[in-house]
């Protein structure tokens, strides 16, 4: 058999495996909705981890072996494999349909992946008085500055390679609120009234109380129906400074997966060999 496609069929299976135990048991219990958006963006990504390890490790493996490979493999690989698979199919058959659906009137939104854009229905824009207007601009214009749309597909595509488990969507549902609780407090941040932005919040969630919201597109109201009122609560609140804390920056969490996978590509490499074996054996 080819090393390649040995290599692909492994790494489905195994990545697929590591990706659904680690993204079934890491971080089952709900956090609060004040947690800093980039801690919950990081434990989205933290389940992912895991399979990209074992890929790395596999390529090691692969370093080492002829091509092809000396290997029969049978057909129980092939089933093991196909569950895997077929979640890998299902996550981007979704996200490509998240990109080609219509969304309709999205009231209030930032759209766009590579070229986020804000959008205003005239219909809701006719409800709202200057200052609303202004609070629900000043919103949105912070989802452009982090390209907040593109980061929720990707969000929803991660999510989707960990089902069924609902501790996935839990993450990114937690995720999602304290992204809009940050870009609520960026605004207010700038001089936005609280209130305005509450208003505009609350005039959204009417407009929309019939529709159904899309994955691309980072909208006033959010995701989550059942957070609004805690998150009016919150607009109507002093706005609060943010605690100090010691967080890692992109670029070393970037050097330490860097590094990790190295790591796992020698060990692939040196011990690599053993394992497989053994697994094809059974096969």
């Amino acid at each position: 058999m080819e090393r390649e496609s040995l290599l692909i069929i492994l790494t489905i299976m195994l990545g697929g495996l590591a990706l659904q135990l680690v993204g079934s048991w890491f971080s089952t219990r709900v956090y609060a909705c004040q947690e800093v958006e980039q801690s919950a963006w990081l434990r989205l990504w933290r389940p992912l981890a895991s399979a990209l390890l074992v890929a790395a490790w596999l390529c090691g493996w692969a370093l080492s072996q002829p091509d092809p490979v000396p290997h029969h493999v049978g057909p129980l690989l092939f089933v093991v494999c196909a569950p895997f698979a077929l979640i890998g199919i299902r996550a981007v058959v979704r996200a490509g349909w998240a990109l080609l659906a219509r969304s309709g009137e999205l009231g209030i939104a930032t759209v766009g992946l590579i070229y986020p854009r804000i959008e205003v229905a005239p219909a809701l824009a006719a409800q709202l008085d200057e200052r609303a207007i202004r609070a629900a601009l000043a919103h949105e214009r912070a989802h452009v500055r982090h390209r907040d749309p593109l980061r929720i597909w990707i969000a929803q595509l991660i999510t989707d390679l960990q089902w069924p488990w609902p501790s996935a969507q839990r993450r990114f549902a937690t995720w999602l609120a304290a992204l809009e609780h940050a870009r609520d407090d960026e605004a207010r941040a700038q001089g936005i009234e609280g209130a305005d932005l509450a208003a505009a919040l609350i005039a959204s969630v009417r407009f929309h109380h019939n529709s159904r919201s899309v994955v691309r597109a980072a909208q006033l109201t959010g995701q989550q129906r059942s957070v609004l009122e805690q998150r009016v609560d919150r607009l109507l609140q002093p706005l609060a400074s943010a605690p100090a804390r010691i967080a890692p920056t992109t670029l070393q969490l970037t050097l330490i997966c860097a590094c990790a996978c190295l790591a796992a590509v020698a060990l692939g490499r040196a011990y690599g060999a053993q394992v497989i074996d053994l697994l094809l054996a059974f096969s």
